[in-house]
């Protein structure tokens, strides 16, 4: 009998300890295409920046120019113009729904509130407080600053679900006003933050933070695994990828995690060591910093090296501020490596150019993956590691070492 007590000790255990949390993540069409396919891209981008995007810097664009200032960005970086995943929570009790961005490039949950008045608010869900038997409120005011317009709540407490884990007292914020027509379009209702607490706008424990102080997860990790896909099912959602909470899943990966060490507790900030397009040393041969960031699908970097990197891999401007390539010159492209901890991780054109079809002329026109932004730090200019990164590379989030880990992503293909 004695085998029966070991099983049942056994089954207790995994019962009464925390367990991995998967959360299905969908692909979306950006708002930058949403935004392209009805023709308001380039009202919204000269409302937003148009010292960026203002037409004469573009159009001048000489082919040997590498040093045209394309304008700066002082705000933190919460473009969701280029977000793509998307994935399910539940706040309050009993539970309401949202679609929310997980994205380890801020730090707040927020979704719509029910007095959110609006024009962005009014296509998306509401969180109604007076539905909520385990609601508090806070009584705080918050703001954020996007790259692409701003967002103005109030604070408050509730029960918060993602899967079968149950976060309690999580503080986030109730948008109430939501100005212009930046967020109409878009597919998610909120943000769930996954950096560090000091990129927090609401006062209060980041939700990773909640979990690691509640003990819900074994391992304070968390992991992302993403598809890019052109199918198209019937709602125009896909489930391409998850996020992993508590742990690792090898079976999404090949080879071994190489780690690097977060230089910075703010984003996911690393050291950089270099990037080479097609085995020479272009850019940053002196080390730079990077940070990861699911909350944007491209990559970005400082606007000189940028644009250089356009002219390399032969993109040229339109008068937006995008980078068009020629689809049917793909295989002759350089490729673009990363290297971090001595690691290379490349990317070829297959992976950095974007294949879009655009639904009023019925083609496919191919865009580059890379965009200038220019954010400085303590430690210097960032490059922006998102999703065209990350959809090779399996990432893992280490809050209990202070690290990010990243493997070669296997796709279903190679299963």
């Amino acid at each position: 009998e004695m085998w029966r007590l070991v099983l049942a000790v056994l089954l207790f255990w995994t019962w009464t300890t925390s367990a991995l949390v998967r959360v299905p993540l969908k692909q979306m069409r950006s708002l930058r295409t949403e935004l392209r396919a009805v023709g308001l891209l380039d009202q919204v981008l000269k409302e937003n920046h148009p010292d960026t995007y203002n037409r004469r810097y573009v159009q001048c664009f000489p082919p040997g120019l590498t040093s045209l200032s394309l304008g700066r960005s002082s705000e933190k970086i919460y473009n969701y113009m280029d977000a793509q995943f998307y994935g399910d929570i539940s706040l309050g009790t009993p539970q309401q729904n949202f679609s929310v961005i997980f994205d380890t490039g801020s730090s707040d949950l927020w979704v719509p509130s029910f007095y959110c008045v609006s024009q962005a608010c009014a296509g998306h869900k509401h969180f109604k407080a007076f539905e909520s038997t385990s609601y508090n409120p806070d009584g705080h005011v918050f703001g954020i600053q996007y790259a692409m317009g701003h967002l103005m709540g109030v604070t408050a407490v509730d029960t918060l679900t993602i899967g079968n884990l149950t976060i309690l007292n999580q503080k986030f914020g109730e948008s109430v006003y939501e100005p212009g027509s930046v967020f109409v379009l878009t597919k998610f209702d909120g943000v769930l933050g996954l950096a560090y607490p000091s990129l927090g706008q609401i006062p209060g424990n980041p939700f990773f933070d909640n979990l690691m102080v509640q003990k819900k997860v074994d391992e304070a990790v968390f992991s992302f695994y993403l598809i890019f896909t052109n199918r198209t099912s019937t709602n125009g959602d896909n489930t391409e990828g998850e996020l992993l909470i508590g742990g690792i899943d090898e079976t999404l990966y090949s080879g071994p995690i190489h780690w690097v060490p977060v230089t910075v507790k703010g984003y996911w900030q690393l050291k950089m060591d270099r990037v080479d397009v097609q085995g020479m040393n272009s850019f940053c041969s002196n080390s730079c910093q990077a940070i990861v960031d699911t909350g944007s699908s491209l990559i970005g970097g400082p606007t000189h090296a940028i644009l250089t990197l356009q002219q390399l891999i032969g993109a040229t401007p339109t008068n937006i501020g995008e980078f068009l390539i020629d689809c049917a010159r793909l295989s002759s492209l350089p490729q673009v490596t990363f290297v971090l901890g001595g690691a290379e991780f490349t990317l070829t054109s297959a992976h950095y150019v974007r294949r879009v079809t655009e639904m009023l002329a019925d083609k496919v026109v191919c865009f580059s993956g890379f965009q200038a932004i220019d954010v400085d730090s303590s430690e210097g200019p960032l490059w922006i590691l998102g999703d065209v990164f990350l959809r090779e590379y399996y990432s893992v989030f280490d809050r209990e070492h202070d690290r990010v880990g990243f493997a070669t992503a296997v796709h279903p293909s190679e299963q």
